[in-house]
């Protein structure tokens, strides 16, 4: 059988690999792993392309063992993905601290109404969103390890420039550049973290990346306890010295990424890099194992634009609009609770610092929610089900929410918030589902945006249905929170179901074919990406 140790052995000399290399000390600790490859006569219509960045690394017959990727792996997770969690603190340090300069009567002192607050967010949000394409298009043709740290210098000048804002205008021309700076930065890091890891490993990473985004909250709270009583420094509110102080600090983490951030698995040398941080075997692991996970990853450079047509091609790509959907209105129900929670904490009759020191423990159960999901999808193997466990949680806590009394002890009402905006986090989940069902770069470059514009859109609805004539208990709103919560639920079971029905009709007529007519379908077929009758969607 093509694939088979024997055949391998044969082939690469896989008897003289293990003599050579002494970390091989048994044959049967090799890795191998069925993938496209894997048949000698339909392997080469899978390989990449020879301006693909690994091409010089690329080996179909390569081998190594458990122990080795282990360890590599370990190796990329402290390279690359711990630095890329530093870069996230650093976004949400910025864009989340408005939270915490609520409470510091930030809208009272720039004498704004909630509404205006809302307005603002709005103009935050549609300029992030409006920038996620664009972005994407920008790191894909300078690459992202360069785009990024620009992305990141850019917006942290606009963030210590808040300190300065004194009128309605100002605050909204901030929210407005500090939205367009950082729009595509998620995008940008989901594309650059898939140039090193594999489809199944990548949510994982992910929601590592969304703990360190919410650890943010944690760590912001305290800066902001600490920051906040400097009110009066200098004739300065608190909340100017935590705009300037928190933007400070990611001007330094942009300025060092210039450095640090590599181009790919095989280009590791640079200024920070000394000589390379792979050796040369670690760097044919490393582009071997992801290109028989996801060989699409080999048909782009990564220095390689989008074109026009590449892009229509990209965004008329239906089967990836069940996952934008989803983007839209997965998280409506529980973001309007999480982003008025300190507003509301100070409503419910808790101090400046109380109300900013309370939002932790959400923070905390958030983070150990989002962990165990992601672990228990790539255990399950199961992405629809276990990511509507999100809309699940919230139903009923919403429910509660809009019928407790409003003379409820504030207690009550505070754990009930505290258990909705530590609700189970899906968002790790269906980035890498995006991306593994995109099925070519172009596609997964052009999707990444796309998925998170829906996000940010979804984001602009959240923050504009708490309204300042249904405070402080929103009733109307919380009403509004339990029906797309419902409908979400349909929704999540909608996208399986469709993608169960695609992979039927696709098997039907691949499993059809004889080996000879698999063979002439890969070397004429015109169809791209995930509309290949060989790939399976993943769901």
């Amino acid at each position: 059988m093509p694939g088979s140790l024997d055949t391998l052995k044969a082939d690469s000399g896989l008897d003289r690999k293990v003599d050579q290399d002494a970390k091989i000390l048994n044959v049967e600790d090799i890795v191998v792993s069925e993938s496209d490859f894997s048949d000698d006569k339909l392997a080469t219509y899978y390989k990449p392309r020879e301006d693909y960045e690994g091409y010089h690394r690329f080996d179909p017959k390569a081998v190594w063992t458990e122990e080795e990727e282990r360890v590599l792996l370990k190796k990329i997770d402290w390279r690359i993905m711990v630095w890329c969690c530093i870069m996230f603190v650093a976004l949400q340090l910025d864009r989340g601290n408005i939270s915490n300069a609520l409470t510091d009567d930030f809208l009272t002192d720039l004498g704004l109404t909630t509404n205006d607050y809302n307005t603002g967010q709005t103009i935050f949000l549609v300029c992030f969103l409006l920038m996620e394409l664009p972005s994407q298009l920008v790191s894909k043709k300078l690459g992202p390890d360069r785009w990024i740290p620009i992305q990141m210098t850019l917006w942290s000048i606009v963030a210590m420039s808040q300190s300065r804002i004194n009128s309605r205008t100002s605050f909204f021309a901030t929210r407005g550049l500090l939205g367009g700076l950082e729009g595509g930065f998620i995008p940008d890091i989901v594309l650059y973290l898939s140039y090193f890891y594999k489809g199944d490993e990548l949510p994982i990473r992910l929601s590592y990346f969304w703990v360190s985004l919410t650890s943010t909250t944690v760590i912001g709270s305290f800066l902001a306890y600490g920051l906040l009583h400097l009110r009066g420094v200098n004739g300065w509110e608190g909340w100017r010295y935590l705009f300037l102080i928190e933007g400070l600090l990611t001007l330094i983490v942009g300025i060092v990424s210039f450095f640090y951030l590599p181009p790919s698995p095989t280009q590791t040398k640079g200024f920070l890099r000394g000589k390379g941080w792979f050796s040369e075997r670690e760097e044919i692991i490393m582009v071997n194992r992801v290109l028989r996970d996801d060989p699409s990853k080999g048909d782009m450079n990564n220095r390689t634009a989008v074109g026009p047509r590449d892009l229509w091609r990209s965004l008329c790509d239906y089967d990836n609009w069940g996952l934008y959907l989803l983007g839209l209105l997965a998280y409506i129900p529980m973001s309007p609770p999480a982003g008025y929670l300190t507003l509301t904490l100070k409503n419910l009759g808790f101090g400046t610092f109380n109300s900013n020191l309370l939002t932790i423990p959400g923070s905390v159960l958030f983070m150990i929610n989002n962990l165990l999901l992601a672990y228990f999808s790539k255990w399950v193997k199961e992405r629809a089900l276990t990511s509507m466990a999100g809309v699940l949680w919230a139903l009923p806590l919403l429910i509660a929410l809009e019928t407790i009394a409003t003379d409820t002890n504030p207690w009550i009402r505070y754990a009930i918030l505290i258990l909705l905006v530590g609700y189970p986090y899906c968002h790790p989940i269906l980035v890498g589902w995006n991306s593994i069902n995109s099925n070519t770069v172009r596609t997964r470059t052009v999707s990444a945006a796309v998925y998170n514009m829906m996000v940010q859109i979804g984001g602009i609805v959240a923050s504009n249905i708490y309204r300042a004539d249904d405070a402080p208990f929103y009733k109307r709103g919380n009403k509004v929170l339990i029906g797309i919560c419902v409908f979400d639920i349909f929704l999540f079971l909608g996208v399986k179901l469709y993608y169960i029905q695609r992979n039927k009709y696709k098997a039907k007529i691949w499993e059809a074919y004889t080996a000879e007519e698999k063979e002439h379908y890969l070397a004429t077929t015109k169809h791209k990406g995930n509309k290949r009758l060989d790939f399976q969607f993943h769901h």
